[in-house]
């Protein structure tokens, strides 16, 4: 038991490092780097796009190799690959040197997901809190990204960032590895598959006797709300320092203080999928996810036109359902996908979540560039009305039985 709750543990932290990495350029981009490589905001972010390329196609290998041998030797690569990755952008002296840089931490990034999750709800039965803890820690990391790279950009510059933060990840990593050799932890493809089969008489490991039909269903609006929220994610966490910095001028008027009013938002929100997790857990999902949906239609609609500390708090609500909807699919992929090719379920959703984020980027950079961030939420707004749509054909489910009623 205390080895399972040491694993969690490291699966959090991953999943935290996971994001802070992939979002320590949205800051160190729209804080620092215009200013000291004199290129706009709009010119520069384009060239985090290759990275999140590689975040999400690099999804499907990391899965396969992750259910073929070993999803925690998969782990160990992927803390000290990414940060490894993160001090060699740190030393990048052009654009086209930091895409490179940025390109590789995605590699590496885009192991997280497809194992870590699958290792996250191995052998439960309730799913919907154990991912929400996991989503939370995620979701930190984005909060701190915009913190600590707006801290480090003032007091020791941007490059900073990338190369302490890169040190860090390597020692969890050597940790990690000394933790997997050192107990009873799976680092053969044999044992890591005995220990799904013991797992596999609870609810969330067994495959329950889905149709055809139900399982292309489900699998189709989990894909397409999957790419939508992708957008939406990616839009609202890369753009927000951005937007504070240009609609909090009266209260943001530093790279530490944008940071703070960012990592203020984001934390809070954070804790909302705790409260999500709780929900799918005992209630309809259909109905808990359309109601997410709309209330980001509701909110992206709101801030349009908003500036000052009133866009904040409307900030503040629609990262709470942005949030929020994160767990949801990764409750449905649990329940609907066998055990023993999850992580590559896993890697198909996540391929493309972060296929359509990095789409994102070069969408923010023209609505920006062309009418501004108030377009940006409108097409956000239209975005989760999609959402919301899709969610309404989902069916319900016997969440004792794991069969659709």
């Amino acid at each position: 038991m205390h080895r399972n709750k040491l694993s969690f543990l490291f699966l959090n932290i991953g999943h935290f490092l996971d994001h802070f990495f992939m979002l320590i350029f949205a800051t160190a981009a729209a804080l620092a780097l215009t200013k000291e490589w004199s290129i706009s905001y709009a010119e520069l972010i384009p060239y985090a796009t290759p990275g999140f390329i590689a975040f999400g196609v690099c999804a499907i290998p990391a899965g396969w190799l992750a259910d073929k041998w070993s999803r925690e030797g998969m782990m160990v690569i992927f803390f000290i690959g990414i940060g490894l990755s993160s001090v060699l952008t740190g030393m990048a002296s052009t654009p086209v040197q930091i895409a490179l840089g940025l390109t590789l931490i995605g590699v590496f990034a885009a192991i997280y997901h497809p194992v870590g999750l699958a290792m996250v709800v191995q052998g439960r039965v309730k799913t919907g809190v154990p991912l929400a803890i996991n989503g939370i820690f995620g979701n930190m990391g984005v909060a701190c990204a915009a913190l600590l790279t707006g801290l480090m950009i003032d007091t020791a510059g941007w490059r900073s960032a990338f190369i302490i933060s890169g040190a860090v990840a390597i020692g969890f990593g050597v940790v990690y590895w000394w933790f997997v050799r050192s107990g009873s932890l799976s680092v053969t493809k044999t044992i890591a598959k005995h220990s799904n089969v013991a797992a596999a008489p609870t609810g969330a490991t067994r495959s329950a006797p889905f149709s055809m039909a139900m399982l292309f269903r489900v699998f189709g609006i989990i894909f397409f709300t999957t790419a939508i929220g992708g957008l939406i994610f990616q839009s609202t966490t890369f753009a927000l320092p951005k937007v504070f910095a240009e609609r909090l001028s009266d209260f943001a008027f530093s790279a530490t203080t944008v940071g703070w009013y960012t990592f203020i938002v984001f934390s809070v929100a954070a804790f909302a999928q705790l409260v999500i997790g709780f929900l799918v857990d005992n209630y309809s999902v259909r109905i808990v996810f359309a109601s997410v949906a709309i209330l980001q239609a509701l909110f992206f609609a709101i801030m349009v036109q908003l500036e000052g500390i009133a866009a904040f708090f409307v900030a503040l609500a629609f990262m709470l359902v942005v949030f929020g909807q994160i767990p949801i699919n990764d409750v449905l992929v649990g329940r609907m996908a066998r055990s023993e090719w999850r992580s590559r379920a896993y890697a198909a959703r996540y391929v493309v979540t972060f296929s359509v984020m990095a789409s994102a980027v070069p969408l923010i950079a023209w609505l920006h560039n062309t009418w501004g961030f108030s377009a940006l939420f409108v097409v956000l707004a239209i975005a989760a009305m999609l959402i919301f749509f899709a969610a309404l054909m989902l069916p319900d489910f016997d969440e004792a039985e794991g069969l659709v009623s």
